[in-house]
């Protein structure tokens, strides 16, 4: 019993920080999605060519 009261509260610490990065990356995500949406509806997502010719669709 002894074990588990001294893993215990590295176990906690380990979960709580595995919940907060993962809320963090998840929010990121979220972000750069949003921002991929909004930069595509400005049309600052369409690529040009190098030779200057147009995209084809």
């Amino acid at each position: 019993m002894e074990y588990i009261a001294v893993l215990a509260p590295s176990v906690v610490v380990g979960l709580l920080f595995w919940f907060a990065m993962k809320a963090i990356f998840n929010a990121d995500k979220s972000e750069r999605q949003a921002e991929a949406r909004a930069q595509e509806e400005a049309g600052f997502g369409i690529a040009k060519p190098a030779d200057g010719s147009t995209p084809s669709k």
